[in-house]
């Protein structure tokens, strides 16, 4: 499975230009390139192995392995937080939490070929997730549309304990 860290390479460069209308402050990108109605840029996902989460090239990273079904277009895995990334005593920081549910669904995004990136996440938190005891992360597709790609994701004890879910909707980028 290949890691995910993901760098955006964009062919061409932008400026961002920032203007007051009224009372609204109003930014725009537009391209620096030959053509001002240049086609959408084009993003491309590349791996290096340093993602957080799943690269196996970063000596701080959580180092994942994810399991895809990718005819159910499901994602799932175990893993157990070590105390290194709790918050309270005992209890898995909430930003790692987060940081699982949107590996889950941005990996399967990504496994799928949907050519996607993340426009939003909400996650919602149920009980304290105990550091040192497997959390099972799974993950699914839930809609895909000719733009948007929505998914979900659940962390929970083994014993199916919901302990956080999310949801996500991805934006699809031009091919």
């Amino acid at each position: 499975m290949p890691n995910l860290f993901r760098h955006l390479i964009i062919p061409r460069t932008y400026e961002t230009l920032k203007q007051v209308q009224g009372d609204k402050l109003v930014i725009t990108t537009q391209s620096r390139g030959e053509r001002e109605d240049d086609e959408e840029r084009q993003m491309k996902f590349v791996s290096d192995g340093g993602c957080f989460v799943c690269g196996e090239k970063n000596p701080h990273g959580l180092k994942i392995k994810f399991q895809v079904d990718r005819d159910k277009q499901n994602i799932h895995t175990t893993f157990t937080v070590e105390p290194t990334y709790q918050g309270w005593d005992g209890i898995v920081h909430g930003g790692i939490i987060c940081t699982l549910l949107d590996e889950a669904m941005a990996n399967l995004v990504y496994e799928l070929g949907m050519n996607a990136i993340a426009a939003s996440l909400e996650v919602r938190f149920k009980k304290p997730a105990p550091t040192l005891q497997p959390l099972m992360v799974y993950g699914e597709i839930t809609e895909v549309h000719k733009k948007l790609v929505k998914a979900k994701a659940s962390v929970t004890r083994e014993d199916g304990t919901v302990l956080a879910t999310g949801i996500s909707t991805f934006v699809r980028q031009s091919p």
